[in-house]
């Protein structure tokens, strides 16, 4: 896991902030200067934040277990649907469904509904209805896909958010805060960085900041998830090697035993 040198973050333009008079106090740690009326992001914390959110998804990931990445904004939808694609997790880039997580029960029933739609078609139910009802279901079925398609296989809540945007995504963050559950997030000058649990200082409007940190934490997660697969190998040769070697050693032993017999038995005559 490579985390991106200063430079890397410079030229994507990692260290632009929003203007003064829209600054929040509490990102005063993570402020190097002001230019132009424009707050500048100090990189090497952006850095070792970055490396430091990273570690943690890495682990997670490692775990099995699953982070939803949530961004609604125009210019991180996109990235975030590849990148999360990429590594099997959950998305958020629709208008975030209020009560997606303190009220998940009813989120995981739309997705049901939607299943449901799905067996109709395949079942031949689908074809037995009017036109009209299948209109009906159909546009159904298609808002349903947009809002929740992609987290559809998430079964459970999710064990952290990632987050692009914290101002943008504040009910998010909220509901993962209410349940305990960790977040991470790119917070930029004019954000509140102690809402979330790892706070990733940068730009959180330009297009290629966002691809940058999103790649990082990607490529940390992925090494997770390869480690999780070599560990399960590893596991399953461990417990398949076990009664051979029980085997082996039940075998020696009546060997030895055998040959011990016939000694045994001359010293008794």
């Amino acid at each position: 896991m490579a985390t991106p040198t200063f430079e890397q973050l410079l030229e994507a333009g990692c260290h632009f902030g929003h203007l003064k008079r829209k600054w929040n106090p509490a990102m005063a740690p993570y402020i190097f200067m002001e230019r132009n009326g424009i707050h500048i992001i100090d990189l090497y914390k952006t850095s070792a934040k970055l490396a430091e959110a990273a570690a943690a998804l890495k682990n997670i990931a490692k775990a099995g277990k699953k982070v939803l990445f949530v961004a609604t904004k125009k210019q991180a939808k996109q990235v975030i649907a590849d990148k999360a694609t990429s590594i099997n997790m959950p998305y958020v880039i629709e208008r975030w469904p209020g009560g997606m997580l303190t009220n998940f029960p009813t989120i995981r029933k739309a997705v049901k509904k939607m299943a449901t739609i799905d067996k109709m078609e395949k079942d031949g139910t689908f074809d037995n209805l009017s036109k009209r009802e299948k209109l009906q279901i159909s546009r159904q079925r298609a808002k349903l896909e947009k809002n929740l398609g992609s987290i559809a296989d998430l079964n459970r809540l999710p064990s952290a958010l990632f987050v692009v945007d914290v101002m943008k995504e504040h009910i998010a963050v909220a509901e993962a805060n209410r349940l305990g559950i960790p977040v991470f997030g790119i917070v930029d000058t004019n954000s509140d960085p102690t809402v979330v649990d790892f706070a990733i200082p940068a730009n959180d409007d330009a297009s290629k900041s966002i691809e940058l940190i999103l790649a990082t934490v990607c490529e940390a997660m992925t090494e997770g998830l390869e480690e999780r697969k070599v560990e399960k190998v590893d596991t399953k040769d461990a417990e398949e090697a076990a009664p051979k070697a029980k085997r082996t050693r039940v075998g020696r032993r009546k060997a030895e035993e055998a040959a011990e017999a016939p000694a045994n038995e001359e010293v008794a005559e």
